[in-house]
């Protein structure tokens, strides 16, 4: 058995240790709920710590009171299995469990057809009414026909039957239990068609469920992926560069990493100067320069300069290593918690079961003979407590309102995250790629000493023809908009982590940044000036420049989307309270951006763990918050924030992973529609199980009067369940809104836009 580690002495001599292990069917809170009631009943359990993502429980206990043995024991009694967590085979968990997601969809993709197959054998043999309301015995009904619904049933109910029994031996009524009653009741009188149709839906619901927690997992692994698994340490000894495992490499080793590479840890440059894209990090939308003393993280790109670091924090403690683990945190927290059906049915099982069996016994034992009447009484209540209308009601206004945001570019991640956003009272928005679109570009270019814009212009697309730094790009597109041809540069020279410099028609002249102009002593109050005035609204500023003056200053800044203040505007109609701007980037930057899109408040300079403790901060004073972002850095706080959104065009995979709901037009517009939708949405479902659950409850009263019949009970059911159906369809029609159009930034008409605004 692994140990993950041993603890600490106890009084007596005892001692206290940890086993990590790997739960075999645990995917939501009701086998949490089953695994800690059989665990804590246990002698000697300290403590349980549950990761939903990875199926995986840690369990501290009493070395004397308790064993591996015992504890995985104690595991098989409720139905699921447990073995030793191997970290290494977690990893490759993926591939090995290839056949668990996709099996599950399989085995109930083929109920569902098989369902559908026996009610057109039997509607062409019999007539569609007498398939869907005349009750048949095994034997009387056509063979062809019983196979296929028993095949149904079978087949939709493999992973339900084994659930149902764990809870009946723990004497714990769940939705599995109801469920297999309601289906084994159905086939006694004969009812079939219904047997096959509940077990498909509720297996199909299973099936949702599982993909969600797959979901999270898989955005775990991407997270891992970003950073290399190797480094290449210098080995001071002999000034040898060996390729070394990242978790081998010990704190304070040097470490080289070339042009273009990935940072493998966490350090501080001890030799050389470069700029660094931080964006998987700290969501800067411009690259960093470092140079000797800067930091630097795990997972973020070289630049074009080859530098050495010093690490300072092992491979389990890096930046990205927390962001994994709060991501997993987060997700946790907000492991599915017990649904509104699970909690009715620990009441609604237990209470039909024991009315069945009152109807069937006491009316003849007190009044004498009738046994068979009371008898059918009881099958029709089972009949009519057949939750399948309750169980439709949800699912179809669901799938219906999924189908409807799909159609307006909104891809929502299951139907846990439908009705959130209708809660929504406070909204945290990413700046780069989010509010602004994550791509720099010219936005002012001011000429000094007698030079034109264009003659500026024409000089810096010239030097940074060649270039690749980001900033160096969007001068050359700048240029090539407005028609600028510009002339050959010779002798080009990079000036690391500063600038460029280069001979154009026979002159010598320079681009770089603020610190360049400073070291070459060209400074002026009136430069200086500029470049405050510049930076205060959130450009980068290049500085040109010849041997004797500066010819000019280009800042460079990331566009705010068109639409975003109306966006925002749109959210407060909506009822959102609070709207806020959390960026890595700097605070002149994020201030530009909050003035002109209309946000209540803007937070700068932030890593990922200061994100989720504002995210945090925003729950405790609001309830329910959406986070909306596109980076890895956003990842964590998307995770701990009641409804995670990612920009879907520009989202990385982990973003768009982590989150619930992502936009994938990358129109802000389309998160107000969206919190209308929600609306809408939990308004249909409540009407259609209070329906549901009213029609039952009449029939109830029937039974127990004596006067309910089979087949009104049964066209009553598949009566509700046609009505709850066609009502969640509505969902497919959202009504006509306008919404922003993002060419102009005013509200138009419906027929000159796509899609609406809500």
């Amino acid at each position: 058995m692994k140990r993950v580690r041993r603890g600490v002495g106890l009084a007596g001599g005892r001692g206290v240790a940890k086993i990590d292990l790997k739960i075999r069917g645990m995917d939501c809170a009701e086998e949490v709920a089953a695994l800690k009631k059989a665990l804590q009943a246990l002698r000697g359990v300290r403590e349980l710590d549950f990761d939903l993502l990875n199926a995986r429980l840690r369990v501290e206990y009493d070395e004397a009171l308790a064993a591996p043995n015992t504890l995985i024991a104690a595991v098989a009694r409720t139905g699921m299995a447990a073995e030793p967590f191997d970290q290494a085979r977690a990893k490759q968990a993926p591939a090995a469990g290839h056949w668990a997601p996709w099996g599950r969809t399989a085995l109930t993709a083929l109920s569902g057809l098989a369902t559908l197959a026996g009610l057109a054998v039997h509607a062409t043999l019999h007539g569609f009414a007498d398939a869907l309301t005349e009750a048949h015995g095994f034997a009387e009904m056509p063979r062809a026909v019983s196979a296929l619904y028993l095949g149904a049933v079978i087949l939709g109910g493999w992973r339900i039957a084994p659930k149902a029994a764990a809870a009946l031996r723990r004497l714990r009524p769940d939705m599995n239990l109801l469920m297999t009653i309601a289906v084994a009741g159905a086939i006694g009188i004969g009812q079939w068609f219904e047997a096959a149709t509940v077990t498909f839906l509720f297996a199909l619901s299973l099936t949702l469920e599982s993909w969600s927690v797959g979901r999270a997992r898989r955005a775990i692994g991407a997270l891992i992926a970003l950073s290399p698994l190797k480094a290449r340490v210098l080995r001071l000894q002999d000034q040898r560069e060996e390729l070394v495992d990242v978790e081998r490499v010990a704190v304070g080793s040097r470490v080289i990493v070339r042009p273009g590479e990935q940072f493998p840890l966490d350090g501080r440059v001890a030799l050389g100067e470069t700029t660094v894209n931080q964006a998987p990090i700290t969501g800067e939308s411009l690259p960093v320069e470092k140079k000797p003393g800067s930091s630097v993280f795990a997972g973020t790109i070289n630049g074009d300069g080859a530098v050495e670091f010093v690490t300072t924090r092992p491979a389990g403690d890096t930046t990205l290593a927390r962001i994994v683990r709060l991501v997993a945190e987060a997700q946790s927290r907000r492991a599915p918690s017990e649904q509104w059906v699970e909690r009715f049915a620990r009441v609604y099982t237990p209470s039909v079961m024991a009315l069945a069996v009152v109807i069937a016994v006491l009316p003849p034992a007190l009044r004498g003979g009738e046994w068979a009447r009371w008898f059918y009484q009881a099958l029709v209540l089972l009949v009519i407590a057949c939750p399948c209308a309750l169980v439709i009601s949800t699912p179809v206004s669901i799938v219906a309102a999924l189908a409807s945001a799909a159609h307006h570019g909104v891809l929502v991640k299951g139907g846990l995250f439908v009705e959130e956003p209708s809660r929504m009272r406070a909204l945290a928005l990413d700046k780069t790629g989010t509010l602004t679109e994550g791509r720099p570009e010219v936005g002012e270019i001011v000429a000094f000493s007698g030079h034109t814009e264009g003659e500026v212009l024409e000089i810096a697309a010239a030097i940074e023809a060649r270039s690749e730094h980001p900033l160096g790009r969007a001068i050359v597109r700048h240029a090539r908009a407005r028609g600028v041809t510009p002339p050959p540069a010779e002798r080009y020279l990079a000036v690391r982590g500063k600038g460029a410099e280069a001979i154009l028609r026979g002159h010598d002249f320079w681009i770089g940044s603020h610190r360049l102009l400073t070291e070459r002593g060209q400074d002026t109050p009136e430069v200086r000036a500029r470049i405050d005035a510049l930076s205060g609204a959130g450009s980068s500023v290049v500085v040109v420049g010849e041997n004797h003056h500066v010819c000019g200053l280009i800042g460079i800044r990331d566009r705010v989307r068109p639409n975003a203040r109306q966006a925002v505007e749109a959210l407060r109609r909506r009822g959102v309270e609070r709207i806020v701007m959390l960026t890595g980037d700097n605070r002149a930057t994020a201030e530009a951006v909050r003035r002109e899109t209309g946000i209540d408040e803007a937070r700068a300079e932030l890593l990922p763990e200061d994100k989720v403790a504002a995210v945090e901060e925003m729950l405790r004073r609001h309830g329910h918050v959406g986070m909306v972002g596109d980076g890895v850095n956003d990842a964590p706080a998307m995770a701990r924030s009641s409804l995670g959104v990612a920009m879907g065009a520009a989202g990385t995979d982990v973003a768009l992973e982590t989150a619930d709901v992502a936009l994938m037009s990358d129109d802000l517009s389309r998160l107000a529609w969206m919190m209308g939708h929600a609306r809408r949405t939990l308004a249909v479902i409540r009407v259609n199980i209070a329906f549901s659950l009213g029609v039952k409850a009449v029939f109830v009263v029937l039974a127990f009067a004596g006067v309910a019949q089979l087949w009104s009970a049964i066209a009553a059911d598949m009566g509700v369940s046609l009505l709850v159906i066609f009502n969640a369809l509505r969902l497919l029609h959202s009504p006509k809104e306008e919404r922003v159009c993002q060419s102009r930034q005013s509200s138009c008409p419906k027929s000159s836009c796509q899609g609406p605004l809500g």
